[in-house]
């Protein structure tokens, strides 16, 4: 993995300048996506392979949540989330870099409908954040360990909700002309 070294706010920032408006969520994890891959595939040197950039964030109430950093904001947040629903986008931008390859790109978004239990007691919701696991997530939660518990129903692809649509991906490996099963390492 080689991470990307992209300023998020301001690339969204640039986009929403561009355009006179507010990104959508989808379109915010799109372009995030986006420049993520571009970043990596312009700048790692000697690439030889594909290369996946990917973003997410959680929606409620049009209401756009990215990662909180903060304990305080993470709390506020599940306050907020606990018994409620919200939409978790999932970017991906999927660029062939492989040598001799098609320097072609595509991206999509993928989005699941996620679900909290109204019973979270506020002890719980502290235990959670006191882990840090909620800190460096969009939406302040994972359903892939902690915080799995608190969602109590997830409508659409789960994978998207841990960050990268399983579907999605073999979708966009299929839009490049790669198949799913020549990237397994037997």
């Amino acid at each position: 993995m080689i991470p990307s070294a992209v300023d998020e706010p301001a690339a969204v920032a640039a986009a929403e300048s561009e355009r006179g408006s507010a990104l959508s969520a989808p379109e915010m994890v799109l372009l995030l996506a986006r420049a993520k891959a571009e970043d990596v595939a312009t700048t790692a040197s000697d690439l030889d392979g594909l290369v996946l950039g990917g973003d997410s964030a959680f929606e409620l109430d049009g209401i756009i949540y990215g990662k909180p950093h903060e304990p305080h904001v993470a709390r506020a947040r599940w306050l907020l989330q606990r018994g409620r629903t919200g939409l978790l986008h999932s970017g991906s931008w999927l660029i062939d870099a492989r040598r001799g390859g098609t320097g072609r790109a595509v991206g999509e978004v993928a989005t699941a409908t996620v679900s909290f239990a109204a019973d979270i007691r506020d002890d719980e919701i502290d235990a959670y954040i006191a882990t840090g696991e909620p800190l460096a997530v969009a939406g302040a939660f994972t359903i892939d360990s902690l915080g799995g518990p608190f969602v109590e129903r997830i409508e659409g692809d789960p994978s998207t909700v841990v960050g990268l649509s399983l579907p999605t991906l073999r979708q966009l490996l299929h839009r490049l002309d790669v198949a799913l099963p020549s990237l397994w390492n037997r």
